[in-house]
């Protein structure tokens, strides 16, 4: 998900597929607006580079699962 948006308290509003959710950076160090990262149960926890991010959302899309369908 792309990070749209730094918030109060270590969070952040996120983006994927139009889909735009709340989420805690605290266990990632330097997240900052435009980074993507990789989520799990509402926290960060891993940032990747937008080549990798691109990368690994069309092998979600070919694999059949919409990013964002279950966010």
């Amino acid at each position: 998900m792309k990070v749209v948006e730094l918030l109060e308290a270590e969070q952040a509003l996120v983006d994927v597929g139009g889909v735009r959710k709340e989420v805690d950076v605290s266990l990632v160090d330097g997240v900052a607006e435009g980074d993507y990262v990789i989520l799990h149960v509402g926290f960060a926890i891993n940032r990747l580079d937008e080549t990798e991010a691109q990368r690994t959302l069309a092998m979600l899309r070919e694999m059949g699962v919409e990013p964002g369908a279950a966010a």
